[in-house]
């Protein structure tokens, strides 16, 4: 009678006990054949897509959340130099009636009523327009080393006040804000005089809360400093 275990189907059950060992102890030697690149990459060990570590808060470019004003402060924009403008127009109306009058076609109140009514629109368009484009053009960012400011309709300004410049900071309310709900905040730095920096067109909790947090920052950057 013939063996079984002579056939060439059967295989050693020894044999394979042995292999299943060595696979599941994971012997060096039964992954030396392959290569380094079969096997898959960690999503830490991929370089970054951008080529910057810096955080975003840091940048000046990209300064952290930027914010806007509160859109009433258009408002504020607006009627402030109508007042002026209203005063322009009187004076010049008045001066036309006394002096000019003789060099216009028409009688001397028409001339008069001309001349100031021309003038106060230029002014009120003038106010208008330049209060639509100060609004959008307004941005305050709350960094981490400094408060960033940007503004301005023909010149761009921008303002960076280092918190450890800072010596205190207010909130004040003209009559005419108090009207629109709106407050403003005022930023004291030391150095020359007129270094003052404002920002208007805040709501009155959002005045405070900013007031807080800056004022927060200022003294964490003074700790810093004197370490």
């Amino acid at each position: 009678m013939t063996d079984p275990r002579d056939d060439g189907d059967g295989a050693d059950p020894s044999t394979e006990g042995v292999a299943a060992d060595a696979e599941s102890a994971g012997d060096p030697a039964a992954g030396a054949d392959r290569s380094p690149s079969d096997d898959p990459q960690s999503p830490a060990e991929e370089p970054a897509a951008d080529g910057t570590d810096r955080p975003v808060a840091e940048s000046v470019e990209t300064p952290g959340e930027p914010r806007t004003l509160d859109p009433k402060v258009r408002v504020e924009w607006i009627v402030g130099p109508l007042v002026g403008a209203l005063l322009t127009a009187a004076v010049a109306g008045f001066i036309t009636w006394a002096v000019v009058f003789e060099y216009f076609p028409v009688d001397r109140t028409t001339s008069a009523v001309a001349v100031g009514a021309g003038l106060f629109l230029l002014f009120a368009v003038y106010g208008a327009v330049r209060a639509v484009f100060l609004y959008r053009s307004w941005r305050y960012v709350v960094r981490e080393e400094s408060l960033y400011l940007t503004r301005g309709v023909l010149t761009k300004v921008q303002t960076v006040v280092p918190y450890v410049r800072v010596q205190h900071i207010d909130t004040r309310r003209s009559a005419f804000e108090r009207v629109l709900g709106l407050s403003t905040l005022v930023v004291y730095t030391a150095g020359s005089r007129g270094a003052d920096v404002t920002v208007p067109g805040l709501t009155p909790d959002t005045a405070e809360d900013l007031q807080s947090r800056l004022e927060r920052l200022a003294i964490a950057s003074e700790d810093e400093d004197a370490v």
